[in-house]
């Protein structure tokens, strides 16, 4: 009972089990709550299920392939455009370029959509090029502002060494700042989910869960509207889990062994 409470003090370590322990707990209250939910609006778990199981007959798998694999071609493109831009803002002719790519993250998809459109062959590469812009300038923003936070005795010590300037690029600014890469990618990949739905829905004839999730939502039928945000959820939170592992488990093991809260 006493580790259980050393959880909720602030940056205390806690075990492993002591966390699956508050997990489960957590979750089956979540369950409760739910069942028990006196909202009329929202459909019990039976409701969700059956639901679910109707849009899985009606190609709800098939359209969730067509959007994962859409999803990762964006964030792909994403990462190697946005990475790219933030490693050329170590010179310095190109941070106001830079800069200004980065504050296009308060335009609005929705009147950006007709270039888009104008740019592109097909609805798929609509699809794509709207999505690796929502992912990039939200991306690049925070990729740049980790280069720009790097403390100035990493240079120096690289300097020390005698390397050559580009050198110190590449050790300091992208292998020194690999595990915030990673930590930047993961946060942002969320928001090709978020968009996808939304583009989806303006790129009907290509397909994916966001054209059956506002069929669903024009025809207010709540059951699939929350069996569909559902599936999005878990396919959202496998992604991030499998991003964390590459980073802990494959790439940064290091990154975490300093970590108070381990």
């Amino acid at each position: 009972m006493s580790e259980i409470l050393q959880a909720f003090v602030p940056n205390r370590a806690v075990s492993k089990s002591t966390v699956k322990l508050i997990v489960g707990v957590q979750v089956t209250a979540f369950f409760l709550l739910w069942f028990f939910s006196p909202w009329v609006l929202l459909p019990s778990i039976g409701e969700t299920w059956n639901a679910f199981v109707e849009q899985w007959g009606q190609g709800l798998g098939a359209e969730l392939i067509t959007s994962f694999v859409a999803n990762m071609q964006a964030i792909g493109l994403a990462c190697i455009i946005s990475l790219g831009l933030a490693y050329l803002t170590v010179l310095g002719g190109f941070r106001p370029v830079v800069t200004a790519l980065s504050k296009l993250r308060f335009l609005s998809m929705v009147g950006l959509s007709f270039f888009f459109t104008s740019a592109t062959h097909n609805q798929h590469q609509e699809k794509i090029s709207m999505l690796v812009f929502s992912i990039s300038v939200f991306f690049v923003t925070g990729m740049a502002d980790v280069i720009e936070s790097i403390p100035k005795e990493q240079y120096d010590l690289a300097r020390t060494l005698r390397m050559s300037p580009w050198r110190v690029v590449w050790e300091v600014v992208v292998l020194g700042q690999i595990d915030k890469a990673f930590d930047v990618l993961r946060q942002n990949a969320a928001i090709g989910w978020m968009m996808l739905t939304m583009i989806e829905g303006m790129t009907r004839t290509d397909g994916g869960v966001g054209a059956m999730l506002l069929n669903a939502q024009k025809h207010f039928y709540l059951n699939a509207i929350m069996a569909i945000q559902i599936t999005i959820m878990l396919m959202g939170l496998a992604q991030d889990y499998l991003i964390g592992v590459a980073k802990n488990k494959l790439f940064c093991s290091y990154a975490s062994l300093g970590s108070e809260q381990k």
